[in-house]
């Protein structure tokens, strides 16, 4: 017999006692500091309330401390976020290929989820109109994919 799916939306009572760890880059401070404020906000608005706020130099640095947090068994979900624009070289590339691997590699090998918003935009402008969406849906991705982990 097939049990009751859950519903993939956040609902209140379901969030109570959820703890959340948040990897942010400081490069690109307001880009980065954007996201990281929709972010918030949109978790503040689901009623989540307890987050602990990492922030490194960039996002390169981001998946060693996801792993330390991953392993310290504290957070049902882990985000990470950064912001690394394309340049006229190919740094950009590797910088955001080695951080979505890593951190892929964090969240399989820790069974915590790992939230990757780590935005690759063209530009700042471009940039600028991701960031409160990208920050509303990561919020709602770390609380879908938290409640889903505790009920397995």
């Amino acid at each position: 017999m097939l049990s009751k799916e859950k519903s993939l939306s956040p609902a209140r009572s379901s969030i109570k006692g959820l703890c959340l760890a948040i990897v942010a880059a400081s490069y690109n401070p307001t880009l980065a500091d954007g996201l990281l404020r929709h972010t918030l906000s949109a978790l503040a608005a689901a009623g989540v309330r307890r987050i602990r706020i990492v922030r490194v130099p960039g996002s390169y640095e981001i998946p060693v401390v996801a792993m330390r947090l991953a392993r310290s068994r504290k957070y049902h979900a882990i985000i990470a976020l950064g912001v690394v624009l394309q340049g006229k070289t190919a740094h950009a590339d590797h910088i955001s290929l080695a951080s979505a691997v890593n951190l892929q590699r964090v969240a399989m090998e820790s069974g915590v989820p790992v939230i990757h918003q780590i935005l690759t935009p063209r530009n700042h402008r471009d940039a600028m109109t991701r960031l409160r969406l990208r920050g509303a849906e990561t919020a709602r991705t770390a609380i879908i994919m938290a409640r889903m982990m505790k009920g397995i």
